[in-house]
């Protein structure tokens, strides 16, 4: 399917305001693409889905350096590309396998606007049911969800918890609430 590169830059320009909407947009377009290209890397659903998220991330968090004269697709994947480089460095060069050597006092905010289509959703849904199809979601996004919205824990204190940079947390929900909500709506 061929993007509207009118309505894809509209999406970005939008994004560099700190358009909520245009982020989801964003996500929602390129994750399989991001996802895909790192699972052909590692081979491995857990990292693919750990680089992908972090490519996010970092995108998001520096959209503004983002140049309209390129695809907006292969600035994720160059991103996406060398997140992995650095992180199969950093398990080369350390003991532990899992690394994460950012700076949380750099922590830069992914704006939240408050309630979204799926928050509704799950505010709407029964207790029981919620829950039940919250164990669908893969436990480091029931964790997520968890610590949100029955801990009602804040983006800071979820990154603590979790000890995960603040983006992170934020892409992590950003994409639990969609695959719950995607969960909900196809009962």
């Amino acid at each position: 399917m061929e993007l509207n590169s009118k309505i894809l830059l509209q999406q970005i320009t939008n994004a560099k305001k700190g358009n909520q909407s245009a982020f989801n947009f964003l996500l929602d377009t390129y994750w399989k693409e991001v996802y895909g290209f790192q699972l052909k890397r590692t081979k491995n659903e857990i990292d693919a889905e750990d680089i992908t998220i972090q490519t996010f991330s970092k995108a998001f968090h520096k959209i503004d350096l983002f140049n309209d004269n390129y695809k907006f697709s292969t600035w994720l994947i160059t991103i996406s590309k060398n997140i992995h480089h650095d992180l199969l460095r950093k398990k080369k060069s350390s003991i532990s396998s899992k690394t994460f050597n950012e700076d949380n006092n750099n922590l830069h905010n992914i704006i939240d606007s408050s309630p979204s289509a799926e928050d509704k959703i799950i505010t709407e849904q029964n207790l029981a049911k919620l829950l039940r199809d919250i164990k669908k979601l893969k436990p480091h996004y029931q964790e997520v969800i968890q610590l949100r919205y029955f801990q009602e824990m804040s983006y800071k204190e979820i990154a603590q918890e979790i000890n995960e940079p603040i983006t992170n947390v934020k892409v992590k929900l950003l994409r639990a609430r969609k695959l719950l909500a995607e969960i909900i709506q196809g009962k």
